[in-house]
């Protein structure tokens, strides 16, 4: 957990546009001594203020993408959730855990070709407030690779968690900070609603999938799609078929619609509006929606989601001791730069993942005081004969799921190392830029002609990405040998990340 928290943090800074101590995060952790995995839930609530009227009253039918309006909406939560993991899990004073996230914020980190290329974008397009600007475009100058930046606010918020703890971020001079920066500018959140924003303890969801026990994160998260997913395609001879071959792809994106679907229609807080996850997630469920399914067209476009999601900015950690403990860590901002709002001199980016909140009164993931929205944000673990065999995350929004389907998939019907499952091909199927239709399966272009031409032939609407692309999504994971224990990382090429051991 210790080392989670320091890659958490120090990704704060390093990677600003994909994490931020402004954003939200969850967590399975499994526990050694007591050979359990556990849920911990660290999603930001919506600030007491909101309400769906004021946003209506304004015209608007939906929570805009960018601004202050969803940087203030919802409570920061991912320092909620370092702390109640420390508290509970940590060997190491939390000032050191956090100690090189401050170093890198106190003195300058080098920026990386993808964060340079990300600044120049969202800069260009207007999506970054002055305070950002400040920070990432210095003296208007757009900064190259192998750049320093440094964010001193930054450093003062972190050593204050690193100092106090929960108390130094939702109490004293961050809390307030963040409060009169949310007044100055008309925002949702106050000191109150900082106040009483804590991470919450639960249980993980799980399910089988060829002897193996699979554990995702639950609601408000869309974890149980990926075990309804797998449910859907266990009765087909998939270790049989070609890993790039049509029918593999046509059949898992047709498991993928219908969990979406699902997912749409069902999910939100539990603790406002119950979800039927067992139902969801379970084997008879499983045979009735199997049904739909067909081995020579795609499914009718009706059962997609009647709304898409964009790309989206997260960073995932796992982390194993020698003891067998593990974390795994998915925190994020949402969008790239999050609201692209960063508070002030706190130097904290905002997240806008209140932007996934519906307008709509009859909805259930309605927006309502003290609420957490949907979140795509998930984390994975499988076991093998109770003892942990995987830590699986990535980065992808709408796509975390289909990338962790695909992933177990090569995984475990093919038998590919870590490394090897995430280097593989992978499509994705949905809505993953502005102005695209919600019927596209995107697919990178390393799948065979052959298996492109077959899917269009499906009726499938194919639009190609490049060989290695990073919308497809970061993925990164750890294997542990059940039999040695010997573990083996892999880290996704799409992305800056690493599998570094010691």
């Amino acid at each position: 957990m210790d080392a989670a928290i320091a890659a958490g943090g120090a990704l704060s800074v390093l990677y600003p546009h994909m994490t931020s101590v402004g954003g939200d995060a969850f967590w399975l952790i499994y526990d050694a001594s007591s050979r359990r995995v556990r849920y911990l839930n660290g999603g930001g609530r919506a600030a007491r203020s909101a309400s769906i009227d004021w946003f209506r009253s304004r015209g608007m039918q939906e929570i805009p993408l960018r601004g202050f309006l969803p940087a203030t909406l919802t409570v920061p939560g991912a320092v909620a959730s370092w702390c109640a993991a420390h508290e509970e899990y940590g060997r190491l004073p939390l000032s050191r855990d956090l100690a090189s996230a401050i170093g890198y914020a106190r003195e300058g980190y080098p920026v990386t070709g993808r964060l340079a290329r990300w600044i120049e974008m969202c800069a260009g397009e207007n999506a970054l407030n002055a305070h950002a600007l400040a920070l990432f475009v210095p003296n208007g100058t757009m900064p190259r690779a192998g750049a320093r930046l440094r964010n001193s606010g930054l450093a003062r918020v972190l050593e204050r968690i690193a100092s106090d703890g929960h108390q130094g971020f939702y109490s004293g001079d961050t809390a307030r900070a963040l409060a009169s920066f949310s007044r100055a500018g008309g925002g949702f959140f106050d000191e109150a609603d900082f106040h009483a924003q804590q991470a919450s303890w639960g249980e993980p969801l799980s399910a089988t999938y060829r002897e193996v026990e699979i554990f995702e994160t639950p609601p408000p998260t869309q974890g149980f799609t990926v075990l309804e997913m797998l449910n859907l395609i266990e009765p087909y001879g998939i270790g049989k078929m070609d890993p790039l071959g049509p029918a593999l792809a046509h059949l898992l994106v047709q498991a993928k619609q219908i969990a979406y679907h699902d997912r749409d229609r069902v999910l939100a807080d539990p603790e406002f509006q119950p979800v039927p996850v067992e139902r969801l997630i379970s084997k008879p469920y499983a045979d009735e929606r199997r049904r739909l399914m067909s081995a020579d067209r795609a499914l009718p476009w009706n059962l997609v989601p009647s709304f898409g999601t964009l790309a989206g900015d997260t960073v995932f950690v796992s982390a194993v001791d020698a003891e067998g403990n593990a974390a795994a860590l998915i925190q994020s901002l949402y969008f790239t730069f999050g609201s692209g709002v960063v508070a002030g001199d706190t130097g904290i980016v905002l997240q806008n993942r209140s932007a996934y909140f519906s307008l709509d009164p009859g909805h259930p993931n309605r927006l309502e005081p003290g609420k957490r929205p949907m979140h795509t944000l998930i984390a994975s673990m499988a076991l093998k004969s109770g003892r942990p065999w995987q830590v699986l995350g990535c980065m992808g929004a709408d796509g975390q799921p289909q990338i962790h389907l695909q992933s177990y998939v090569s995984l475990v019907d093919f038998g590919f190392d870590i490394q090897q499952a995430l280097e593989m091909p992978r499509w994705l199927s949905g809505r993953f830029n502005i102005g695209d239709s919600r019927d596209l399966l995107n697919i990178e272009g390393r799948f065979p002609e052959a298996t492109v031409q077959e899917l269009e032939r499906r009726g499938h609407t194919v639009n190609r990405w490049p060989d290695f692309c990073e919308l497809v999504g970061h993925a990164h994971g750890i294997t542990i040998d059940p039999v040695s224990g010997m573990r083996a990382g892999g880290a996704d090429p799409r992305s800056d990340g690493a599998a570094i051991g010691y």
